[in-house]
This record gives C-alpha cells, structure tokens and sequence, in this order.
C-alpha cells in the first residue's frame, strides 16, 4: 500500500539534490556560479514591471447598461419589465450594475449620456 511508520526514513531526501551542485573554481566556498544570467535578468525584469490592470466588463453587459439607459433613462422599474431583462433582474440589481459600469467606464459613460442628451434635443 506504500504506508510507512516514518516517510522519512523510507525515503530519505538527499543532501545534495542532483543538477542543484555548487560549483566553486578556486573562488569561495559555496557561492553559485551562475551559467546563464540573461535567463536570470529576464526573470528579474519581468518581475520589475508594474502588474496590468484586468478589470473589465462583458460586452454584454456594456451593452445591456446602454441599452437600459438609453430606452428607460433611470425608470429602475421600468428596466426591470422590459422585455431584454433576460436574467430577470430586480430594479436593484440593473441600478447596481448601472453603477459597476459607471465606476469602470467613467469617461465612457459621461460621453453616452452627453450623447443621450444632444439626441433628445434633436428630436424636440
């Protein structure tokens, strides 16, 4: 069954594990010669670079936001009975999700409403 009373006595770990040697060519004892240090100066620049921002929404849901909007303004219950609410979400739930896509698309949104409102100006 492969059971022991002690792992490590059945399988001892070895001191020097092998392709792990430390080479010293007459330099002090147990300092590491590195063989390929571009491998090492790739990893370290790699490591130095600032973590990319991967917070998005669907195009789903970009869309349906826009949508909402765009046909109910901020009727909530309005949004809720309409006939592209698929999930069936609460007024609560598309409000939430109108304010997700505010805070992530800020400037985004600003432009689709200023654009809501020049269309509605066109129109009367």
């Amino acid at each position: 069954m492969g059971l022991s009373e002690d792992p490590n006595k059945a399988l001892p770990i070895p001191k020097k594990m092998p392709g792990m040697e430390v080479e010293s060519n007459g330099q002090q004892p147990g300092k590491k010669i590195v063989r390929k240090p571009y491998v090492v100066n790739e990893m370290e620049y790699e490591a130095s670079l600032p973590e990319k921002k991967s917070n998005t929404l669907s195009r789903d849901l970009i869309d349906y936001v826009r949508y909402m909007i765009q046909n109910h303004g901020e009727n909530y219950k309005e949004m809720a009975r309409d006939e592209k609410n698929y999930y069936q979400d609460t007024p609560k739930q598309i409000k939430r999700k109108i304010n997700v896509y505010k805070n992530f698309y800020p400037e985004e949104y600003k432009d689709f409403i200023a654009s809501l409102k020049t269309e509605k100006m066109d129109v009367q």
